[in-house]
């Protein structure tokens, strides 16, 4: 296996730090020994009727061919699909909830909002909780936090027996403005579990206490849905590890970039739905600021889908409302848009002949016909080996040899049906499946208000460098820079993550001097709340806690969040942190008014604990020109012809060539266009530059 930069022997007090990440398709390892400096990556095909062997096969396969000793692992990081899967395919747990009585309507309702206000045939999804699993019980809190009517516990016992009758596995309790005081909540969970001990009972005020009935609804019901399911896995893994000698206890990547550990996982499910997605452009930031770029577009590539995310500043960009599957997630989390085209994704052509590519996705079983795994569809893997992209080199560090024959043969499926040649189909799958991400990056790029040719494009996951330099031509992007073990930075991205924690406090008061005792005394909790989450985590170094405020000008429906100074609400400041609102809101809509009344929402805290230090190891960079291994027949612009073939692991810093080129390695394939210019920096990282000739 070639996944070594040093190939030192592993010296007696190793240390090593792992960091696992699992995808559609393969399960990526990327390991580093911090005692020898020696870092090691390897990738397994996913198992999905057994989640979770594939993590066993990776961790013997590095014993095996790496030395490593589970006994030598101080830090092991993972993230996992398990639990947007289980959202995705709908496979979680059957839920009951119970809501004010009048307002059993709440998920239904939602916000009003079709998926598609363009298409007529438009439908929204199906809620996770079925109408006649929504049981009102007679309870009310005014806005002001003062209780009109008690919690009906004859009520709640009617509805629980009923719940457990229709097979009911959980409960969330959810009640209007518990985020004043989830006391009515918290009476009528303990009741719940005392009636049903069989139970799992989430509120709605314990998973994310924001204002706002439905958004905190649906993030716990969210919560709950995943829970059985992301709960036994982590207990299994914590479990095998134990049992094999792993004295590290295992973390977990979160939504926000951040880590927890499994004990909280288990019960904060939803902080890790999107936790692969968000590692993912943590890992690539933190590769930006060792390369020195501080404006990157990410493009993370894996079996089903593609995702882009913008890193400004060195430092990936934050939100929350992100979809997970059909459903908006009200947590913060890492700024990530997708869409479904990736390796795996298959195309077609439809009743009218038109070609289209995805969403659908052939994954790892069967997977793209190339692979020989069963497999008859053509993909975009496959339709990379048709044009000589692919199939030269094995990949996955050895477990797939590409059959370009089978690749052939299923384009060639499409190629009769569109009357055009096998390797002219083939490359007009690439073509459609660039244009789709093309139209993506658009709407990403509008939404932010920034000018990509300032920007560099690092593609990463095993088929964001097949594609990555194409998609940025397209763009009028200029450079590319695709990290030394692409196919593994999610994996990377929990190595160097930091303990990250999320809290809130909804306030809902004018900015005025008669508020700041509130606003005082909920910074104080949430300082208490980040201070002992830190402490809970096993974190003894000193914590770094930002503060936010949502706040909007009066009569306004939404706020926007804007950075404080925790110092500024201390000394009651009310002309600074109104400042700091008005700047804002003008340089996102153009417009403030200085003089208007402002409303302070929520009141959000971050707290930070810095991981390991991690040093990567460098290598002397000396101007040679690169040696490629051979020629290679390539299908582009039209025509075949030979092109360079290098090897990954023998481009030594410094070296550089000029494209078209391919560039083969273990976790994927680098296809480099022709008038690209590349060079390798000191980190082995491959830089493209495209003058001016993408400056369209």
């Amino acid at each position: 296996m070639d996944g070594t930069d040093r190939p030192a022997a592993q010296t007696p007090a190793a240390d090593w730090k792992v960091g696992v990440d699992i995808g559609g398709t393969f399960i990526d390892f990327c390991a580093l020994d911090q005692a020898s400096g020696r870092v090691v990556s390897l990738k397994v095909l996913t198992t999905p009727g057994n989640p979770g062997a594939e993590l066993m096969t990776g961790l013997d396969l590095l014993a095996e061919r790496e030395g490593l000793t589970p006994e030598d692992v101080t830090r092991f990081v993972h993230g996992t699909t398990v639990g947007i899967n289980t959202i995705i395919q709908r496979k979680g747990a059957r839920l009951a909830l119970m809501t004010n009585a009048g307002f059993e309507d709440v998920i239904e309702l939602a916000r009003l909002r079709m998926p598609d206000m363009y298409s007529l045939f438009c439908a929204r999804p199906d809620q996770l909780i079925s109408r006649d699993m929504v049981f009102g019980i007679p309870a009310r809190l005014r806005a002001d936090g003062r209780e009109t009517l008690a919690p009906d516990m004859t009520a709640v016992a009617k509805a629980v027996e009923t719940a457990k009758a229709k097979g009911a596995e959980g409960i969330v309790v959810s009640f209007l403005h518990a985020w004043r005081d989830g006391a009515q909540e918290a009476a009528v969970a303990a009741e719940i579990a005392r009636l049903a001990p069989g139970l799992f009972v989430f509120t709605g005020a314990e998973v994310w206490p924001v204002i706002r009935e439905y958004e905190r609804t649906t993030t716990a019901i969210l919560n709950g849905y995943v829970h059985p399911r992301v709960s036994g896995y982590l207990g299994a893994l914590e479990a095998t590890l134990a049992g094999k000698g792993v004295p590290a206890r295992p973390m977990l990547t979160k939504s926000n970039g951040g880590l927890m550990n499994a004990a909280e996982g288990k019960r904060a499910c939803v902080n890790m739905l999107l936790s692969g997605t968000a590692s993912g452009v943590i890992g690539a930031a933190w590769l930006a600021r060792q390369a020195g770029e501080s404006r990157v577009l990410t493009l993370d590539i894996g079996g089903t889908s593609a995702d882009f995310a913008l890193i400004v500043d060195g430092a990936a960009q934050f939100g929350s409302g992100e979809l997970i599957g059909e459903f908006p997630l009200h947590i913060p989390s890492v700024s990530v848009s997708s869409i479904g085209i990736g390796g795996g994704s298959i195309a077609h052509v439809d009743a009218h002949g038109i070609l289209h590519v995805g969403p659908e996705s052939a994954g790892s079983t069967p997977g793209p016909a190339c692979y020989g795994r069963g497999g008859a569809r053509p993909t975009v893997t496959d339709a990379m080996a048709v044009c000589g992209w692919l199939g030269h080199t094995d990949v996955a560090y050895g477990q797939l040899t590409i059959d370009v024959a089978r690749a052939r043969a299923a384009v060639g499926t499409l190629a009769e049906m569109l009357g055009k040649s096998v390797e002219d189909t083939a490359q007009a799958i690439l073509d459609i499946a660039v244009s789709e991400m093309f139209v993506e990056v658009e709407k990403l790029v509008s939404r932010a208000g920034v000018d990509l040719r300032d920007y560099v494009l690092m593609p990463f996951g095993g088929g964001g460098p097949m594609l990555g330099a194409f998609l940025a031509r397209e763009l009028g992007m200029r450079r590319v820079m695709a990290p030394r073990r692409p196919g593994v930075v999610s994996a990377l991205g929990g190595l160097v993550a930091d303990l990250r924690g999320d809290f809130i406090r909804t306030v809902f008061r004018p900015l005025s001097p008669a508020a700041m005792d509130d606003l005082q005394a909920a910074l104080a909790a949430l300082q208490d709340e980040g201070r002992g989450w830190l402490t809970a985590q096993g974190h003894a170094g000193a914590p770094a806690l930002s503060v936010s405020a949502d706040m909007r000008y009066a009569g306004q429906s939404y706020e926007i969040e804007v950075p404080v100074e925790a110092d500024w609400i201390a000394r009651g400041d009310l002309a600074a942190i109104a400042a700091a609102f008005h700047a804002l809101h003008r340089r996102i809509y153009d417009f403030d008014d200085p003089a208007g009344a402002i409303e302070v929402v929520n009141l959000r805290l971050t707290a930070v604990g810095a991981g390991p230090a991690l040093t990567f190891p460098e290598a002397p960079e000396t101007a040679a020109p690169a040696t490629p291994l051979r020629e290679v027949p390539i299908h582009t612009g039209g025509r075949t012809r030979p092109v360079a073939l290098f090897e990954r692991a023998g481009l030594s810093a410094g070296a550089s060539f000029t494209g078209p080129a391919v560039v083969a390695q273990e976790d994927t394939t680098f296809a480099i266009p022709e008038g690209a210019e590349a060079h390798v920096d000191r980190h082995l990282n491959i830089h493209l530059s495209f003058g001016d000739a993408a400056d369209v």
